[in-house]
């Protein structure tokens, strides 16, 4: 039996896995598609001139849906209303009171550019918009969709020093004296919006419509990769549990569903924006739709309440939440139930959200992330300890019969049976599990690739520094400096390990360690810092032992 091949299966099969991440990290697409950021920008056509095919009908699954009062020919842009806080840069627009664009001023679009904030959403192509509404049951004319005008007091407001909340109204008039306030309140420090529609019934009629809420978004560049669930972009949706829906599956799959609570979403690769009913009591129908847009086809996924009524004489709020920033996981767990599952592990959750607790654990008692990957290397070297033990005890009694096995080769180079028969008695003889030199690299796979997920999917760690050079964890180290002291550190464990006896499977032993200095100069920085310490502990553990092993060897 050849001690080694199962190794060197191994170790090939999961370079294959470094090769296709790598791959795909290279041709992954931009956080974000790319829209002018200056003032032409601002001030360009909103929506709402493509009809009423965007406005969700509320009629039961399989009925008629309900037709919009707004013409197809509606072409009026609306005025764009600028709102400055803390921690957003949003674009409302007159027209519907809808949300055309959101920058956010403390998430850089990178290192380089520290004072461009990154666009989430933005009203030129690929359009990415968030729209709400009322829809009156009846006659749609007596409350407004994201197709009404609404009227402004002013077109800019500011989050002033000092002031923790910043309320932006707008009034809608409708017909026999029914009026309609829409405000957005902001908070300082805070990427939750809170929508309200405050509706007064000037008329002798009781007035009756439900609220709705919708992600519009056209398609996004694929950049040539052809793989892309390595970071999705997408739809999201909450009903007693987390679901994505990608863009190709709006026309097959469309949903429609009417849940408790619940929520929807549209994300991407760091952040999101979402939709949230004010209680987790309310009951609405959650829906999408495939609609045109200017020039191309658009992904809708929308959420419809329950309806309201308010008599005559009387007034009502109808309320909503809007999150729209990053995906910061602690936040978005107090916000609504499944929230922070948008920052997608995918299979590895289950490994890679203890791991990402304890990150940030040890970052806030260590203050830098960088560090804090170090430490949770050195508390999982700990955690498994005696377990490497065991395996690195084996590697060194292999690595001390390595002559008896060469010997024994030799001697039956011509009767491979004999030869296998032999090797399997000095095993027993010695104690020796062949295979048991695979443990310590089956252990931390599964904790690598987990780690590598929480480095790729946590915003938290975007933009992280460590040390000198090292200024963005979550991207490849700039000068390779990592990669090759952890390809260093892979050549000298193969020194400690013990020679395989077959010289081909000791050559492709030697090229591995440049291979995967290769593969690793692309990797994330954090990553890579992950398995250098690792090795470094590894390396450590593994001369200790093998030296006591082989003087208590020599002695015997």
């Amino acid at each position: 039996m050849e001690s080694q091949r199962p190794i060197l299966y191994m170790a090939l099969l999961f370079t294959a896995f470094l090769l296709y991440q790598a791959w795909v990290q290279d041709h992954r697409a931009p956080d974000s598609p790319s829209a002018p950021a200056g003032p032409a920008a601002q001030t360009a056509a909103v929506p709402g001139a493509e009809g009423g095919e965007d406005v969700p009908g509320l009629a039961a699954p399989g009925q008629p849906e309900a037709k919009s009062a707004t013409p197809a020919a509606a072409t009026l842009p609306g005025t764009p209303i600028h709102v400055r806080t803390d921690v957003l840069d949003v674009t409302l627009t007159t027209r519907g009171g809808d949300v055309t664009d959101v920058l956010l001023p403390t998430y850089p679009v990178s290192l380089d550019q520290p004072d461009e904030p990154f666009r989430l959403l933005q009203h030129v192509p690929p359009r990415y918009l968030a729209q709400t509404g009322l829809l009156a049951e009846g006659d749609a004319a007596r409350a407004p969709t994201h197709h009404a005008d609404f009227q402004a007091e002013k077109t800019e407001y500011t989050l002033a020093d000092g002031q923790d909340e910043l309320v932006v109204p707008l009034r809608w008039q409708g017909p026999d004296g029914i009026t309609v306030e829409k405000r957005y309140v902001f908070r300082r420090g805070d990427f939750l919006v809170r929508l309200e529609y405050v509706v007064h019934n000037g008329s002798d009629q009781p007035w009756q419509a439900r609220q709705y809420r919708q992600l519009r978004r056209g398609p996004v560049s694929e950049g040539g990769n052809v793989f892309m669930a390595h970071s999705f972009t997408g739809a999201a949706y909450y009903t007693d549990h987390y679901e994505k829906l990608a863009f190709d599956d709006f026309a097959d799959e469309p949903l429609d569903l009417t849940v408790q609570g619940g929520w929807v979403a549209m994300i991407q690769h760091y952040f999101l924006s979402a939709w949230l009913p004010a209680s987790d009591d309310e009951q609405n129908r959650l829906y999408t739709k495939v609609v045109p847009g200017p020039g191309q086809d658009e992904y809708l996924i929308g959420m419809a309440g329950p309806p309201v009524s308010v008599a005559p004489g009387q007034s009502a709020t109808v309320a909503s939440r809007f999150y729209v920033g990053p995906k910061l996981q602690k936040q978005l767990a107090e916000i609504a139930p499944g929230l922070e599952l948008t920052a997608d592990y995918g299979i590895f959750t289950v490994i890679a959200k203890p791991v990402f607790w304890l990150l940030s654990w040890l970052h806030a008692l260590l203050g830098n992330w960088g560090w804090a990957i170090v430490a949770v290397t050195v508390l999982i070297k700990l955690l498994f300890y005696k377990l490497s033990e065991t395996s690195y005890k084996s590697m060194a009694r292999m690595r001390a019969v390595a002559p008896k096995l060469q010997a024994i080769k030799e001697r039956y180079a011509d009767d491979k049976q004999r030869q296998q028969q032999a090797m399997m008695e000095l095993y027993k003889k010695e104690k020796i599990n062949p295979l048991g030199g695979c443990l310590p690299v089956l252990i931390q796979i599964p904790v690598f690739i987990a780690l590598y997920w929480v480095l790729l999917e946590s915003v938290e760690l975007r933009q992280a520094p460590w040390i000198l050079w090292i200024r963005d964890l979550s991207v490849r180290d700039p000068y390779f400096v990592l990669p090759l002291l952890m390809g260093v550190t892979m050549f000298v464990q193969q020194k400690l390990n013990p020679p395989p006896p077959d010289p081909l499977q000791a050559k492709v032993m030697m090229v591995l360690p440049i291979v995967f200095t290769v593969f690793f100069a692309f990797f994330p920085a954090g990553l890579v810092l992950y398995w250098f310490t690792n090795n470094l502990l590894s390396i450590a553990q593994q001369w200790v032992i093998t030296r006591k092993i082989e003087q208590g060897m020599n002695k015997a």
